[in-house]
This record gives C-alpha cells, structure tokens and sequence, in this order.
C-alpha cells in the first residue's frame, strides 16, 4: 500500500527587513547613553540599563589621569611649582628683600660686633660709588633669577664671589673669625631666602626621581670626593699665589695691612679648612647641575650633524659651541663663577676697604678667579661621562 508522504516545502529565503535610515540616525545619539539595546516580539526596540556616555566616561577617566600625572610631575620637578604673584612683581621683590635683609643683619652686626667692620671700611663718598655697588647687586639677582637658578645656587654662587673679600679682612686685617663668618652669612642669606620663598629648588637640588644621574647626586661619597676635589683645587691655586706674585701685591697696593705673616707662612694644608666652604660651594653650583643634566633633542641634532652637507655658518657655529647640553652647563656655569667672583671680589676689596689700589684689588681676584677657572675644568672631567 503505498504511503503518503508529505512534500518538503522549499526554503524560503530569508528576507532582511528594511531599516529606516531615520529611525536608524536617531537611535544612534540614544544607543551613545544604553548598555544595551533589545528588540521585543512585536518589533519595537526597547532599552535596558541606560549608563553614562561612554565618550564621557573615557574622556574622564583620560582627565583624572592627567592630573594625576601633572601632579606626580611636580612632585618630581618642584621647579614647576611657581609663586602665584604676577611675573612682573615676582624680580623686583626679590631685589627689595634682599636689600631689606641685607641692611637689617649688618645693623645688628654692627651693633654686635661693636663696629669692628667699620674700621677697616672705606667711606662711599659719591653717589656713583653707591649706586655702582648697588647696581651690581641687582645685576647679581638677576642674574640668579633670569638664569633660572634656585635659591640653593645663589647661596653657593655667593659664597664663592664674597668669600674672598671676607677671607682678606680675616686673615690680613684682623677681623674676628665670628665677625667673618656672620658677614659671608648675610651676603648669603639676603640671596637664599627671597629666591627661596619664590622660587622652588630644581629638580637637581630637590632630588627628584626622574632627573638623570639620581644615583650620582644621591651618593654620599661621591659627594665628599668633588668637595675635598674642588677645595684642594681651591687651595693649590691660592698657595701658588702667595708663592708668587700675592706677598708682593699685598706690600705694595694694599696700604696700612696690620700684619704681612700669613702671605709668607700660610701653606697649602693651611687653606684647607678655609678653601672646604669654597669647595661645596663650587660642587653644589657646578657639579650638581652639570651631572644632572640628560640627553635632549639638541644632543640628537648634534651627533647628526654633517659638516660636509652644512653651510658655512652651521659650520662655524657647530665649531664654536657645538657642545652637548651637559657641556654647555659646566662651561655657562663655570664662566659665570668667574665673572661673579672677579668682578664682586674687585669692587668690594677696592671700594669698601680702606687702603686698597685698584691693580692690587685686580692681582688679589685673579687668583680667586683662576681657582674658579681649575675647579670647574677639574669637575668636568670628573663628571664627563655620558649621561
């Protein structure tokens, strides 16, 4: 008997139901907002779990990193962090404090010291003299502040211009160790303080975690080696002076000197005490930032430089300071030790103290300018390395 059987229908092909390009562009700015889109039995779209933009959300959390970035990297750099005063009252404060702090710590001295200053002190008897010494003040400070130096700089910067005045009134005029030191103090601390409160210390002095060489910075020995580096540099080049041309300058250019002895009895171990200060001076204001200065755009330019494709000026100029970054820093740096220290040293041996001749002022800070000179020589090759 035969058997019906039921005809296997065709497949129909599947049709793909039309989209409304307008309903399509408008549930695009909804979906932005939904976690997801369902479509019910009867064809309608319904939405579950409506949630932020994720174009926000992404753009948020994009910006909370980014302070949280800004902030580390202030952190590691806090010479970013700048006063809030206006740009245009931040260098003249600085002058007025340091003027102001200035004058107030010698008043007390004066009157603590019982005027032992003053009487080796030369009278200022015009304005010119006045305003010369003032005038290099400022061109001191703004030295310091224009050429981005921190308070830490300054104070060493100081240390290595006014020590050698300092140091001629203690050793050849009998001035008091105590009255000394308090001097050299003030001239420091009327720099350190202004450029203190507003300016923060750079990467180099704060420690930072990221400047290059932390390791370098950061070693306690190596820190003592470029100290006793620098004062024995210090010390050769003044027991050098005094075996040659010093006694003699002293005889015949600085008159009324209370006692001639230590031109011809100071040695070399003799300075050393003295020249130690010079020499953490010299470390912290050249060694410092020179070691912690790394690799930039300018030292890849330089090493693709070639002379034989470059004009006639790239040529002369890659000559005459074609130099790394970190060269350029020991040498900038080491140049403005040695102005800052012959012409503060000039002034204020022959405009304040009493009896003293321009050539002899001249001959005393050269020799204070050459030790300057050998130092920063002696710390390039110390910390020549690559970086």
């Amino acid at each position: 008997m035969p058997t019906l059987r039921r005809r296997r229908e065709a497949s129909r092909p599947v049709e793909e139901p039309e989209v409304d390009e307008t309903t399509s562009n408008a549930i695009e700015p909804i979906a932005s907002h939904l976690e997801r889109l369902d479509t019910a039995p009867d064809g309608t779209i319904e939405a579950l779990a409506v949630v932020n933009d994720a174009t926000e959300v992404a753009e948020a959390k994009e910006t909370e990193a980014l302070q949280i970035s800004e902030r580390d990297r202030d952190h590691q750099h806090p010479r970013k962090q700048r006063s809030h005063l206006p740009k245009a009252l931040q260098f003249p404060l600085v002058t007025v404090l340091s003027f102001s702090i200035s004058s107030l710590c010698y008043s007390f001295l004066s009157e603590w010291s019982r005027g032992e200053l003053a009487g080796i002190s030369k009278s200022l008897d015009t304005w010119g003299e006045v305003a010369t010494l003032a005038g290099w003040r400022i061109f001191e400070l703004a030295l310091g502040w224009f050429g981005n130096f921190d308070s830490y700089d300054l104070a060493a910067l100081n240390l290595l211009a006014h020590g050698p005045p300092v140091y001629l009134i203690a050793t050849f005029y009998n001035i008091s160790t105590a009255t000394a030191i308090s001097a050299l103090g003030i001239e420091m601390l009327s720099t350190f303080l202004p450029f203190q409160l507003l300016r923060p210390l750079s990467g180099a002095h704060a420690g930072a975690k990221n400047v290059a060489n932390r390791e370098i910075l950061t070693d306690i020995p190596i820190q003592i080696y470029t100290t006793i580096l620098s004062a024995a540099i210090y010390s050769l080049t003044l027991f050098t002076a005094y075996k040659t041309y010093l006694p003699t300058t002293l005889v015949v250019y600085f008159q009324g000197l209370p006692s001639l002895a230590p031109a011809y009895t100071t040695n070399f171990l003799a300075t050393l005490p003295v020249t130690v200060a010079f020499g953490a001076a010299a470390k912290s204001f050249i060694f410092t930032p020179f070691v912690a200065t790394g690799e930039t755009s300018e030292d890849e330019k330089l090493a693709e430089f070639e002379p034989a494709t470059a004009t006639l000026g790239e040529t002369l100029a890659w000559n005459i300071w074609g130099y790394t970054t970190r060269a350029k820093v020991v040498i900038l740096r080491t140049v403005v030790a040695m102005i800052v220290t012959g012409v503060n040293t000039y002034l204020q041996t022959f405009m304040t103290v009493n009896g003293v001749e321009s050539y002899g002022a001249t001959a005393y800070s050269g020799a204070w300018v050459a030790a300057a000179f050998f130092t920063g020589i002696g710390l390039a090759f110390v910390g020549g390395g690559d970086s």
